[in-house]
């Protein structure tokens, strides 16, 4: 315990993940991180899915989602399955309350948009290309300065950086498409002493839960330790190319049990003299695939827009479109931007979703 001017003790508390074995924290409060006036349920936040229906492959158009509100409001969750949630948000009004996810930790792909977020480690900034990843437990709200959008995942695991890219120490290894300058911490740390009620709507168990606390949240004093708030963005990922094609786990950039997420960047095509750029068709026959297309030209398909989502489920191939594969032959690079979620367990189509699907997505390989 840290003693204040006055005497009294700061308030300190230990985040720790897998039992305090894991990644932790300490942190150092003005007021008791227990002191709370009202607890409620609000109900539960778990989407409802699909039916199973036949197997094939699924194009969403999230221009065709246009509801707004806060960060949490404008959620509109699309697919998931035990590991994770996937949604996509226009975020266009602040938080006015404090948010915390205690089934997991948050990871957010800004499409559009700037502004800010506020937690208990500090406030990191964000703008176009970031990747914010927000630890379980932390206390934090979005304000955003311009409208964004943004590619949610919840995960109910740890996100982190790729093992194989780590030493035995944890450090990223040289060959790694990105390294520890790339990633950002939080900026400032701003903290609140003022008395009162603020509401903190706490995610777990698969519910909503309000938590009238009787000081401000953000009372942290200062704080150490492995487990924060941070940002990376998508243009300091480094293209790892060869003279043939490389597959799409040079493109990885997180991993959480059972998914990984791979950033698809401006990059050299392969340049052994006979090669063909466009990639194989291919089974990812123990995962599905799923691609956020960002930018750019994305060379292995028609009808894909920019906030498109497709799932390309295991048990089927799927590769480029007709004429595609002719069209590469010749290309130096490609100047696309994308974000890839590969999950290790079958994702499943929210309800909801099918307001934005292209129902034709699936017949879009026959050659007329």
């Amino acid at each position: 315990m840290f003693k204040k001017e006055d005497g009294s003790l700061f308030r300190e508390q230990v985040m720790g993940t897998k039992g305090f074995s894991g990644t932790q924290s300490i942190l150092y409060h003005h007021f008791m991180p227990t002191e709370t006036e009202e607890v409620s349920l609000s109900g539960s936040y778990l989407p409802e899915y699909e039916e199973m229906a036949a197997l094939k492959h699924r194009h969403l158009l999230t221009e065709n989602i246009k509801h707004g509100g806060n960060a949490l409001q404008a959620r509109e969750y699309l697919l998931g399955n035990d590991d994770l949630l996937i949604a996509y948000a226009n975020i266009s009004e602040n938080m006015q309350d404090y948010y915390r996810n205690s089934d997991g930790d948050e990871m957010y792909y800004i499409h559009y948009g700037n502004g800010m977020f506020e937690t208990m480690f500090g406030t990191i900034s964000y703008g176009p290309g970031d990747y914010i990843v927000i630890p379980i437990g932390t206390i934090f709200r979005i304000i955003p300065e311009k409208d964004t959008k943004a590619l949610i995942v919840e995960s109910f695991s740890q996100i982190t950086t790729p093992k194989r890219y780590r030493n035995e120490y944890g450090q990223l290894l040289e060959h790694s498409p990105f390294c520890e300058r790339d990633i950002r911490g939080p900026e400032k740390l701003e903290t609140h002493t003022e008395r009162g009620p603020h509401k903190v709507v706490t995610k777990t168990r698969g519910h909503l839960h309000e938590h009238i606390l009787a000081h401000h949240p953000l009372d942290v004093e200062g704080w150490d330790g492995y487990l924060y708030p941070w940002a990376f963005n998508i243009s300091d990922f480094e293209p790892i190319t060869g003279r043939v094609h490389q597959p799409p786990p040079v493109h990885q950039t997180f991993e959480g049990h059972n998914f990984v997420v791979c950033s698809f960047v401006p990059r050299l095509y392969d340049y052994h003299p006979e090669s063909i750029p466009a990639p194989y068709y291919h089974s990812n026959v123990n995962s599905d695939e799923l691609l956020y297309y960002v930018e750019g030209n994305f060379m292995s398909r028609k009808g894909i827009k920019e906030g498109s989502i497709t799932l390309h489920p295991g048990g089927i191939p799927h590769g480029p479109h007709p004429g595609k594969t002719e069209a590469s032959i010749g290309k130096k690079e490609t100047l696309e931007l994308a974000v890839m979620i590969d999950t290790f367990k079958p994702l499943k189509v929210v309800k909801k979703a099918r307001k934005y699907e292209d129902e034709n997505y699936m017949y879009s390989w026959l050659e007329k």
